[in-house]
């Protein structure tokens, strides 16, 4: 557990950020723990636009990540819309800061963890080196038809969840030039396969700039 200091035994999530090491120092007596700060990419989108197609296509595929759904994590108690469901955004970055000190970066899959401001406020945040956002996003009537097609025991046949989602579906369209920017992938009329491999450039490119990884990994993503 990073957030426990070696020297000190105090449990800190907020130790100080040298990226000369990079460490980070705990705050009570001044240990450094080297580590390593890897970026975070990010895949997101509201319900319906292929996120978890497009991870399963992707699973053991890619061998310079690991592919997460968010979802996996998700329990009752995380709902806390009055503080903009603060544990829940803490906990996954603190899972794929330390998932990530085996040397991949993580590639998270989510519709929350799309919106930069549920992640770039949290303490945990500053454990890596940058976060890189692609959303999904598909026509409003694509998206409805989509909603209406899965399995009723998902909820999402009702006029207001598919409502709630083109919204959201157009926060992305409308939000994309932002800081830090969303790039987006249209999947209306796409396959499966041209979905998952425009996810997987995307991915490609991001380790290619931001990772010093070593050239056969680089080639076999």
């Amino acid at each position: 557990m990073m957030n426990v200091c070696l020297q000190c035994g105090l449990y800190r999530a907020d130790k100080l950020i040298d990226p000369s090491g990079p460490f980070a120092i705990c705050p009570e007596c001044g240990y450094r723990h080297r580590f390593l700060q890897l970026p975070l990419l990010i895949v997101s989108g509201a319900s319906g636009t292929g996120k978890t197609t497009v991870c399963h296509a992707l699973m053991g595929q890619l061998p310079s990540v690991v592919l997460l759904d968010a979802d996996i994590l998700w329990r009752s108690e995380f709902n806390t819309p009055a503080n903009d469901h603060q544990d829940f955004f803490e906990t996954w970055l603190r899972m794929c800061k330390n998932i990530s000190q085996s040397g991949r970066p993580v590639v998270l899959f989510g519709a929350g963890v799309g919106e930069p401001d549920n992640l770039e406020p949290r303490v945990e945040r500053r454990y890596f080196s940058a976060i890189e956002y692609l959303a999904l996003v598909c026509d409003e009537e694509a998206l409805a038809d989509r909603l209406k097609q899965r399995p009723a025991w998902r909820g999402t046949h009702g006029s207001d969840y598919i409502e709630a989602h083109q919204k959201y579906n157009h926060w992305f369209k409308t939000h994309s030039a932002g800081t830090p920017s969303i790039q987006l992938v249209d999947t209306t009329e796409a396959t499966v396969e041209s979905s998952a491999q425009q996810v997987t450039e995307w991915i490609t490119e991001r380790l290619k700039r931001l990772v010093a990884l070593p050239p056969n990994q680089l080639e076999n993503t």
